[in-house]
């Protein structure tokens, strides 16, 4: 949720070249490439971080697979690994602005979201799932013995970590959508080599130093940056990696999972989405109003479950449509950094022309374009609210998922039609259900085809509850004991008593 507890703009930092984090120590790239890293908002280069080659990989897998043999993090009692998580987690709270500040510089978040939200959230994952290191426990299955043989028999299981862990990370939350796969990867005894975007490295390349910091044994943890045709293929191939944790779009998802399977790795996907939010009639129109700009456009609409289809009773459209002018003539386009910005830039250049191309391809359609009155900055990749509607869901921007501030509103007439409007997507990452009506918002959450329902409500997450996708919006779940399933594997052990 977005807060407004920053009244004044924050401190500077300055923030050096950035280096690959590999057993414990920082280093160049083997072949000296760098990357540089740009602020959206004024597109300045920042600085340039280590551009990591397929060398680097197998050193960082390497590095991994040896601490996972030989530094006894994996066999460490489970109340060590959780004092080790605590500290990481204070180190965290510590280093807040550290991390807020690079966030807000290189990918564009409200600096107030990022130091609010986002590291708040992180400190609370890692907490959460410290609590989860002691309560690895088994089970004794009940073994019959053969019949015609003497003896008695014991069966029982054990869980173990699965080993080294690459996590592959996007652009749009980096510090939330990193420690997601880190905490429970580490809590249970596995050790990670974190590939963040190239697009927004600098708050990993923090994370790391905290994780130096904590006490993490040298390997046990790794950062290594470069371009995911190279780094992140080659930790999908590489037999040394033994699952993928994976959050990006479903073409590069679809891809991945098929080069994991040559070594049959484990795999978790969090992938696009195309959510729907429906809006009955009955409906608090100013809370629902509210609810679905804010579903849409926080996070300038870098979000992977932004409700970017918003299905509106036909009683309510013309109202709905106005309200949301409203709100588009009073968003705020400027520097994250500033208390005032109420929303920030897109991340890249390459995220921008792609929404541009998308609301150029919305007028081509010919669907009535809700006009943001919002100021945009001189420079920058600044988009302004873009809200198409009435619209329907079979065109381009109501099928393809945009990641920008773009809203396409669809009418419908009653319960049924709304829910086959909603649930007609490749995608079943999100939705949301905006009704004064608790038995119409029980119907329409069973019905719906997605990981996560908001009931007159959006983007609320927490540590314990479990969060991923259904249909091409991936497999596996994220956080919640859920979570720990894909972090470790399952031993069965027999002994003859006789």
């Amino acid at each position: 949720m977005p807060v407004t507890a920053q009244s004044d703009r924050p401190e500077a930092i300055a923030i050096e070249p950035g280096r690959l984090f590999i057993g414990g120590q920082w280093r160049d790239s083997l072949s000296g490439a760098t990357l540089p890293t740009v602020n959206p908002a004024t597109e300045e280069v920042i600085t340039t971080v280590a551009s990591a080659g397929v060398e680097d990989v197998h050193a960082a897998v390497d590095a991994a697979r040896r601490a996972f043999e030989e530094s006894g993090w994996a066999s460490m009692r489970g109340s060590e690994r959780a004092k080790v998580l605590l500290r990481i987690a204070d180190l965290i709270d510590a280093n807040a602005h550290e991390l807020a500040y690079r966030e807000s510089v290189d990918m564009g978040m409200l600096y107030t979201d990022a130091r609010y939200v986002a590291v708040a959230h992180i400190a609370n994952m890692f907490r959460y799932f410290s609590g989860w290191t002691t309560k690895f426990d088994g089970a004794v299955r009940p073994a019959e013995p053969v019949p015609g043989q003497p003896g008695e028999l014991l069966a029982y299981t054990r869980r173990e970590p699965l080993g080294v862990i690459a996590a592959i990370t996007p652009f749009n939350f980096p510090l939330v959508l990193s420690v997601s796969k880190i905490a429970p990867a580490l809590a249970a005894g596995n050790c990670v080599i974190h590939k963040p975007a190239s697009d927004t490295p600098l708050s990993a390349l923090t994370l790391a130093r905290i994780m130096q910091e904590a006490g993490v044994p040298d390997g046990v943890y790794n950062t290594i940056c470069g371009p995911g045709a190279v780094v992140g293929d080659a930790l999908v191939r590489s037999p040394g990696i033994d699952k993928v944790a994976f959050t990006g779009s479903t073409a590069v998802g679809r891809g991945l999972a098929q080069g994991a399977a040559e070594t049959f790795k484990h795999v978790t996907l969090e992938l696009g989405g195309k959510s729907p939010n429906i809006v009955f009639a009955d409906a608090d129109l100013d809370a629902a109003a509210q609810t679905a700009f804010f579903a849409c456009m926080w996070n300038k609409g870098e979000v992977c479950v932004a409700g970017t289809r918003l299905l509106v009773q036909r009683d309510i459209l013309d109202d709905m449509l106005d309200q949301l002018r409203k709100l588009c003539a009073a968003t705020v386009l400027g520097d994250p950094l500033d208390p005032a910005t109420t929303m920030g830039p897109l991340a890249s250049r390459a995220e921008y022309n792609k929404v541009l191309d998308y609301i150029e391809s919305g007028k081509q359609a010919g669907i009535p374009l809700v006009a943001s009155e919002a100021k945009v900055p001189d420079r920058g990749f600044f988009v302004p609210p873009a809200i198409f509607g009435p619209g329907d869901n079979s065109t381009r921007i109501a099928r393809e998922e945009i990641f920008g501030p773009v809203l396409t509103v669809i009418p419908f007439t009653d319960f049924d039609e709304a829910i086959r409007i909603a649930n007609d997507t490749p995608y079943g990452l999100a939705s949301g259900v905006q009704t004064t009506n608790a038995r119409t918002a029980i119907r329409a959450a069973h019905r719906l085809q997605a990981g996560t329902v908001w009931v007159n409500t959006w983007h609320h997450y927490d540590p314990s509850a479990p969060f991923g996708g259904y249909k091409t919006s991936g497999y596996g779940r994220e956080n919640g004991p859920e979570s720990l399933d894909a972090y470790t594997q399952l031993k069965t052990i027999w002994m003859d008593l006789a």
